[in-house]
């Protein structure tokens, strides 16, 4: 197995952890679930970035990674809807908008096409990686600034998912 594939499976791994760490309540624990979130979100973009630098893309990885990333925002929604830190409106939006992109995907690629992921999609993976890290962390900055930092990347989050979403519809459209 290829170092990119490990890093997939290391995000995989960090999934459970990150969720039993932020659901617990112990010392400096959304400070904890905060990086293990983010070194799990950074392999999100290492792994593919090595996997083509290095040209060791195997077809593991093409189905693999798509799914830890669904994997991470969603343990990572689910858990601050239970904590009551997201509403439940916003995981549905962006986990509905995740379904429904991986189901035009898999029909595209039962035809032989590929929807790659656009510029918009990989902001949408920004926007809202930065949103769940804000969410987190929120009470631990919240004396300084009283500025809601968290639910407002979290609506733009949400904005952004909605469009993306929306241009993979269109661009499914055009490939039919």
């Amino acid at each position: 197995m290829n170092i990119p594939n490990k890093l997939t499976f290391l995000r995989i791994i960090l999934i459970p952890v990150f969720v039993f760490i932020l659901l617990v309540r112990i010392p400096h624990g959304d400070y904890l679930a905060a990086l293990v979130f983010i070194i799990a979100a950074v392999t999100d973009s290492l792994d593919g970035y090595l996997a083509r630098k290095w040209h060791q893309v195997t077809r593991l990885g093409i189905i693999l990674d798509p799914i830890a990333d669904k994997l991470l925002i969603t343990a990572a929604l689910i858990s601050l809807v239970e904590l009551g830190r997201v509403p439940g409106w916003i995981a549905i939006v962006i986990l509905g908008r995740e379904f429904a992109v991986s189901g035009l995907r898999a029909v595209k690629a039962e035809e032989g096409l590929v929807i790659p992921a656009s510029p918009l999609g990989k902001l949408k993976t920004v926007s809202q990686i930065i949103a769940v890290i804000l969410v987190i962390l929120q009470a631990s900055y919240q004396a300084y600034i009283q500025i809601p930092l968290g639910a407002w990347a979290m609506y733009i989050a949400v904005i952004i998912t909605l469009i993306s979403g929306i241009q993979y519809f269109y661009r499914y459209m055009v490939t039919s």
